[in-house]
């Protein structure tokens, strides 16, 4: 079978495709709302071997409540750049940054799933100026996850599995994409929970994930992130990033997790505090993938932390 285009991840909708130029690399994004510098900016991330669209209905929804909101490819995904470099935390903060001015705005509300969201609490943390309050969707603080990695036995067990297995050259990225991209769909089926599974809003998902997962180097730069993560630990460059992050998020906070999430556990989260004392914790009846899983729920406390902290 064909690799697919990066430009098949570019589907209509009631929303507008854009290309931005941000931190030296072309991002592809999707804008719905008001296209207007004077609307408050949200920014959506995606997380791992996923892209875009997987925040479809948040950002129609969150659109139509007049914020400007923009769902972006991260670097190495979708129809994005995918240069060789740069998937570290250091240099995804800044593509957020970067993304936030190239659109006309001094600062925006981020949310993030997963590794977006981790890329969420960089951005807070390296670039406190150009974000106004940070949500995430099964996304612990980087520190407190490494710490439940670390320190509790049943945490360490479902995520550490996963990403050593993600250090493997080639081997991994042909786990992703063998079988018309199956593993993408694995990966939704392990982590989310049991009412998603077999209707047809799963069956979207997962068709849309495994054609995204096969686009030339995607499966590769999304894995770089993984391996950054591991190696770091080890090194200079991993040290002086914990070290960065380890002041308190001054922005307004919300995290969403899911009960049945057997990715992150719910322990995980009490960490957080420590680096975000004032966050607001959301716990919704679902799996790893809350924002599909519960897309009116999740819409919901998200609407709700913005109305809170609009300007």
């Amino acid at each position: 079978m064909p690799t697919p285009d990066p430009s098949s991840v570019r589907h209509p909708g009631p929303w507008r495709h854009l290309d931005v130029h941000a931190n030296g690399i072309r991002l592809h994004a999707v804008e719905a709302g008001p296209d207007s510098p004077d609307a408050p900016l949200v920014v959506l991330l995606h997380g791992f071997a996923d892209y875009w669209y997987s925040w479809r209905r948040q950002l129609v929804a969150l659109g139509a409540a007049g914020y400007r909101t923009v769902a972006v490819d991260l670097r190495g995904y979708g129809d994005s750049d995918k240069p060789p470099r740069g998937y570290d935390g250091w240099t995804l903060a800044g593509d957020i940054a970067a993304l936030v001015r190239a659109l006309g705005h001094d600062t925006a509300t981020l949310i993030g799933h997963a590794d977006g969201g981790l890329v969420c609490w960089a951005t807070a943390q390296l670039h406190p100026n150009r974000v106004a309050a940070i949500a995430t969707v099964s996304a612990p603080h980087p520190l407190g996850l490494r710490q439940a990695v670390l320190r509790n036995r049943a945490q360490r067990a479902a995520f550490a599995g996963p990403l050593l297995r993600d250090q493997q050259p080639r081997v991994a990225e042909r786990r992703l994409t063998d079988d018309d991209g199956f593993g993408a769909e694995l990966l939704l089926r392990a982590r989310s929970g049991p009412a998603w599974l077999g209707g047809p809003d799963f069956a979207e998902s997962a068709a849309h994930a495994r054609s995204a997962i096969q686009v030339l180097g995607v499966a590769h730069c999304g894995l770089e992130y993984h391996r950054w993560a591991f190696r770091s630990q080890f090194r200079p460059d991993g040290r002086r990033f914990r070290a960065a992050m380890g002041g308190r998020v001054r922005v307004p906070v919300l995290q969403i997790t899911g009960q049945q999430d057997p990715y992150v556990l719910a322990a995980t989260y009490r960490r957080c505090t420590r680096w975000a004392p004032h966050r607001t914790l959301t716990t919704l009846p679902v799996g790893h993938f809350a924002h599909q899983e519960a897309p009116a729920e999740t819409t919901a406390a998200l609407l709700g932390f913005l109305d809170a902290n609009r300007a």
